[in-house]
């Protein structure tokens, strides 16, 4: 068995033929999902799906392209439902930054103020953290070590920098996605090995980031395979082995 922990099944482009989409995925052995909380324009959809179907849930959160709109006021009663088990994602991102240094700087210091109140609305529900992390290891490690409680979270698609390999001891765990089978994901491979085995965790971030071999495509749950097989091959375990550790790793971490 394996658990989807972040795939966007409430994106538009999975309007149309949900149902199939995920009957594939049963197929492979995928059996439980987790929609993150990107986009507050799609959380609607995303309880309405979690409400429907008995193994989706999802999380409440603002990503950090958002944090201008972000609003805690209006994201708390969608975080009191029962199926919501993460904040998040939430994070920080300096990949895109304004030109104006003046600019730049307020825009990161919005992003750490908006990620700052996540970490600590997390801290006060008892519910693990998703975060997102783009060119901004060492802001986003300083305060979430400042910050996060002892419910940890999920670095989701790990970004392959060590340093933030010390949060494992905080019980933070490494999102692994279709980016490990990607020809130019060498360093990703090179620090894969150096991740503790009790906080690996599979997930596709559908509908992006399709792995090989179906890049180009619209990615979907049913491509966890491909990152359970390529995560085999670099254990040298069984990928039954892969899938059933890290279906026990999602059960620490979320409680479901």
């Amino acid at each position: 068995m394996i658990i989807d922990t972040h795939c966007h099944l409430d994106d538009i482009r999975y309007a149309e033929d949900l149902e199939a989409v995920l009957k594939r995925a049963k197929e492979q052995g995928v059996e439980k999902y987790i929609i993150p909380g990107a986009d507050p324009q799609t959380l609607s959809r995303a309880v309405e799906i979690a409400e429907i179907y008995e193994n989706v849930y999802f999380a409440v959160g603002v990503h950090p392209y958002d944090a201008m709109h972000y609003d805690r006021s209006k994201l708390e009663p969608f975080a009191a439902h029962p199926k919501c088990v993460a904040i998040g994602e939430c994070g920080l991102d300096y990949f895109r930054l304004p030109d104006d240094p003046n600019e730049r700087e307020a825009y990161k210091t919005m992003q750490k103020e908006v990620f700052i109140d996540q970490i600590a609305w997390a801290k006060a529900l008892k519910k693990p953290l998703i975060v997102h992390i783009r060119k901004a290891s060492e802001d986003s490690l300083t305060l979430l070590e400042m910050y996060a409680g002892k419910e940890g979270g999920v670095l989701h698609c790990y970004n392959a920098d060590e340093q933030l390999l010390k949060l494992a001891k905080r019980n933070f765990y490494f999102g692994i996605g279709g980016v490990l089978t990607f020809q130019n994901a060498r360093k990703l491979i090179e620090v894969y090995p150096k991740i503790p085995k009790e906080r690996l965790l599979i997930e596709t971030d559908a509908p992006y980031l399709t792995p090989h071999p179906h890049r180009g495509e619209r990615n979907e749950p049913a491509y966890c395979v491909y990152i359970a097989e390529k995560m085999s091959s670099l254990n040298g375990l069984p990928t039954e082995e892969i899938e059933a550790m890290t279906t026990q790793n999602a059960y620490n971490l979320f409680g479901i």
